[in-house]
């Protein structure tokens, strides 16, 4: 471990040993505000909600012109696109997400979380392979902005490849 005070802090900021190892660094560790541990149960909540299935728990956790980008889809601004999108997901698919680790910035203003999706594919999915209950596990990361307590944006990236060969080797017939 390098020790802090090197040339690549001036530079990069503060090394993640610094933080993690504050006494054997020397350094003060990492202590999240009151900011900071709100987003962090927002966005765990926002899960928890995911988790049940319970979308208008999701809905309850985003601002009215929530953000929702998704790796290879289109961008929707809205709550009752949101809910839409959340609904026809509901419908294909029956996800669960575990190992779930969530970081956020120091004034609660954005956060990141990255998750493992345990999957089934119920319908098929208009564009994608064809749906028999093909079960999937996918590392997955997500991207949010919060404002006044609520999530403004969502970005979600997965590898679709990856998902598609999953389910496409992963039948049940």
């Amino acid at each position: 471990m390098r020790p802090c005070g090197v040339r690549s802090v001036a530079r990069y900021g503060t090394p993640l040993s610094c933080l993690l190892y504050p006494r054997a660094t020397g350094r003060k560790r990492f202590e999240m505000n009151e900011k900071a541990k709100e987003t962090e149960a927002l966005v765990r909540h926002y899960y928890d909600c995911f988790n049940r299935g319970d979308i208008d728990g999701m809905l309850a956790c985003v601002t009215d012109d929530i953000i929702h980008d998704v790796n290879q889809g289109e961008r929707r601004i809205g709550k009752e696109r949101f809910h839409a999108f959340c609904a026809r997901m509901a419908h294909h698919y029956k996800e669960r997400l575990e190992d779930i680790t969530v970081m956020t910035t120091p004034d609660g203003s954005r956060a990141a979380a990255e998750f493992n999706v345990h999957g089934t594919y119920l319908e098929t999915d208009p564009g994608l392979p064809p749906a028999n209950g093909q079960t999937y596990i996918l590392p997955a990361g997500t991207f949010f902005a919060v404002r006044d307590g609520k999530i403004a944006r969502i970005t979600t990236y997965y590898n679709l490849t990856d998902w598609i060969v999953q389910v496409s080797g992963n039948s049940k017939e």
